[in-house]
Order: C-alpha cells, then sequence, then structure tokens
C-alpha cells in the first residue's frame, strides 16, 4: 500500500492570526508614537522632553497592546469554546437531527440530498464535532486564536514601529524634528503596509497607499493640535 501523502499547499490565511497582530502593532507603533512626538514638537517643547515623551509613549503603549490583544483574542477563544461545548453536547442528545442539519447545509452547497447525507454520514462517523465545527460554525485549526501569541506579538510590534519614530528624534537636527519625523514615519508606514500585503498575499499598492495615507492623517491631525497648544500657551 503507498503512503498517504499530505496536502503540503499553504494559504495565506493560515498567517492571519500572527499577521493581524503583528501588523496592527507595528502600525499603532509607529503611527502613535509619531503622532505624539509630533504634536510636543510642534508645541515647541525642547528635544530632551521630545524624547522622553516618545520612550514613554513606547513603553505604554507595547503594553497597551499587549493587554488588549490578550483580553480581546482570549475572550474569542472563551466564546468558540462555549459554543464547540453546546455543539458536543447537541451531537449527544441528537445526533439524528445533527446530521439531517450538517446534510442541510451540504444541500446548500449544492450537493443532491442523497449524496449529502452520506457524506454528512461519513465525516460524522470519523470525527462529529469537527465536522460541525467546520461547517456549521466556521472554525478550523487555521483560525484557531491563541491569545499569548498575539499579546506578544502586539507587543513586540508596537515596540518595533515605535522605536523607529524615537531613532529619528535621537538623531534629527532639533530645529528640524517635525518634517524629519515626518517624512521617515510616512516612508516607514509605506514600507509596512507593503510588506504586510505581500506576506497577506494582497495587491501591494493598496496596501501601500491606505497604511501611509490615514497614518498622515493622524500625525497631521496631532502636530496642527500641538501646534495650536503652542501658541495659545
Amino acid at each position: 500500500m503507498k503512503p498517504v501523502r499530505r496536502h503540503a499547499e499553504h494559504h495565506h490565511g493560515e498567517r492571519i492570526g500572527w499577521l493581524r497582530a503583528s501588523v496592527l502593532g507595528a502600525n499603532d507603533g509607529i503611527v502613535s508614537t509619531a503622532s505624539l512626538v509630533l504634536g510636543v514638537a510642534a508645541a515647541g517643547t525642547e528635544h530632551r522632553t521630545i524624547l522622553l515623551t516618545g520612550v514613554a509613549g513606547l513603553i505604554a503603549g507595547a503594553m497597551s497592546m499587549a493587554a488588549g490583544e490578550f483580553v480581546s483574542v482570549h475572550s474569542q477563544r472563551d466564546t468558540e469554546n462555549a459554543d464547540l461545548a453546546k455543539e458536543s453536547a447537541e451531537l449527544k442528545r441528537d445526533p439524528a437531527g445533527e446530521r439531517r442539519e450538517l446534510a442541510e447545509i451540504y444541500v446548500g452547497r449544492g450537493l443532491e440530498p442523497p449524496l449529502a447525507d452520506q457524506v454528512a454520514g461519513k465525516l460524522m462517523a470519523r470525527d462529529a464535532l469537527g465536522a460541525h465545527a467546520r461547517d456549521e460554525l466556521g472554525l478550523s485549526h487555521a483560525t484557531v486564536p491563541y491569545p499569548l501569541q498575539a499579546a506578544w506579538a502586539s507587543a513586540a510590534s508596537f515596540s518595533a514601529g515605535a522605536l523607529l519614530p524615537i531613532a529619528m528624534v535621537a538623531m534629527a537636527p532639533a530645529q528640524q524634528l517635525v518634517p524629519w519625523i515626518s517624512l521617515t514615519s510616512l516612508g516607514f508606514l509605506a514600507g509596512l503596509g507593503a510588506v504586510s500585503a505581500q506576506i497577506g498575499g494582497a495587491r501591494v499598492w493598496s496596501g501601500t497607499w491606505r497604511v501611509a495615507f490615514w497614518g498622515a492623517v493622524a500625525m497631521a491631525v496631532t502636530t496642527g493640535a500641538g501646534a495650536l497648544f503652542g501658541v495659545l500657551t
């Protein structure tokens, strides 16, 4: 007997968990930190204070991202586990009814009723809960949420993103902080959008302009607010 060959094809959806957390973290790290230091710089604050503000924003933002992702993803996982427990109980209480329910799903997808019932029976005989999780609840191994993984990915990526504008604050001339931080941060955001689009299998240009545009809006609003505050005080 020939050994069964495993399906080795990989899909972009398998990366969605860590990709979402990483892109969101890095994007937020760049945008929030750049906006923060731009607002403070536009208000006429001294260079050392601007740098300390950026570092404080990095630490607070990384902790906030980690905590937020952990709670959010854990809540999602709790909900999915509750759905699976409910489905497991229904399978024990009424397996015939659950088989009909599964067969109806396959009929809705185009199978003839006799074939749909046969497929439902075969799949339930092998893994009843797995079949219902996948085809009724829309759950699969590719979308299983991992709270700690999401938390670490968000915190690490936020920190990496935040370090970029902070480095510009440290290196740029004090009199030219606003243009230096603005232009370099937009470049970082455009690069992040292109990379994430490439990894996720999307169009690179769409990912690039979308991330850069909204980053520019955020930085412009914060810079304007900082400049106005500096004039009023």
